[in-house]
């Protein structure tokens, strides 16, 4: 069938599907959600088998597909990541295998413990493989989304007066251990942790880097340990033990992925006048109607009603006294 792209993208992915599969165009394609990164993604058929084609052509200091592309290579070296069929990052074009996702919440074949645990030894996998190359100190990655996010005017300066301050106090005195330098996914939100029904998946390494270990285990565990006996299995399961100087890290870092996804959701929010406070629906609301299937994202308001969620999740773990006493055990 005729590629619908303009004739330089459809002469590079072309030159892709040659390369994998000998064949100048697919049998069939079918254009799927992409996300916030901007990237193209297409389920397309060739001999009758489903593969996954994704387009990067946007390229900024946070988008790099040289830099993807090498840690999505090293990832599905570890088998953690779909077989990747072809990927040129002067192209922007990449193939890999194409994963039938069933939904986690609904078909996972396990209690909620054993999701943590396997959840764990995902990460635990990918981070003890070899290393992703550096890009950026990932608190100054931060701080270059807070300006960002300031610039835009989303929400009135008052109301963010007390977040940002709490941070700068976190960014002054939180310190990564170089030993928890690692290859590090940062963006393991549920559109990127995929279940087949037999296990997990990790997909999306436009954000991959060399990270604080800690960014992984956060994000995982701001979605699926509710509970402490939830995060001590995390860390029991990752780490082999648990101690108080991981439970202060995960629990600082934590409150640094909801201020990480509330900035970074801020990018798919159109123009629209200031909101006064952060007021209005909860994170944990918000994440049981995405998993019910309510289409949360797919508005302006309903991704600005998340932002407010993620930001107001971080004031509040910000603000709670155990965090002070994380910081100094860290220190």
């Amino acid at each position: 069938m005729a590629l619908d792209f303009p004739p330089a993208l459809r002469t590079a992915v072309a030159r892709g599907l040659t390369a994998a599969f000998g064949v100048g165009e697919p049998d069939s394609i079918v254009a799927l959600g992409g996300g916030l990164s901007g990237a193209g993604v297409f389920r397309i058929r060739v001999g009758g088998i489903a593969y996954l084609l994704r387009l990067d052509q946007a390229r900024d200091g946070f988008r790099d597909p040289q830099q993807a592309y090498e840690c999505m290579r090293i990832a599905a070296a570890g088998l953690l990541a779909p077989r990747v069929r072809y990927a040129d990052p002067d192209d922007g074009v990449a193939i890999m295998d194409f994963v039938d996702e069933r939904p986690l919440s609904l078909e996972y074949r396990g209690t909620h413990d054993q999701l943590v645990v396997e959840v764990a030894q995902t990460v635990r996998a990918l981070h003890g493989g070899p290393p992703f190359p550096p890009l950026v100190d990932y608190l100054d990655g931060i701080d270059a989304l807070v300006a960002q996010f300031q610039a835009r005017g989303l929400v009135a300066p008052a109301a963010m007066a007390e977040l940002l301050d709490r941070w700068r106090n976190l960014r002054a005195r939180y310190r990564t251990d170089p030993a928890d330098l690692v290859a590090s996914h940062n963006d393991l939100n549920p559109r990127n942790v995929l279940y087949d029904g037999s296990r997990l998946w990790l997909v999306d390494w436009e954000s991959a880097f060399l990270a604080d270990r800690y960014v992984d285990l956060s994000c995982v565990a701001n979605l699926f340990a509710h509970t402490p006996a939830d995060e001590d299995l995390l860390l029991a399961t990752y780490f082999g033990a648990v101690d108080a100087p991981r439970r202060a890290r995960l629990q600082v870092m934590r409150q640094v992925n909801h201020l990480f996804y509330g900035l970074v959701m801020a990018n798919a929010v159109g123009e629209q006048p200031p909101a006064k406070d952060l007021a209005g629906r909860s994170l944990a609301q918000l994440h049981e109607a995405l998993s019910l299937g309510e289409p949360v994202l797919d508005t302006d308001a309903g991704r600005f009603a998340y932002v407010k969620a993620r930001l107001a999740a971080a004031l509040d773990g910000l603000r709670d006294p155990q965090l002070e006493a994380a910081l100094a055990v860290i220190a």
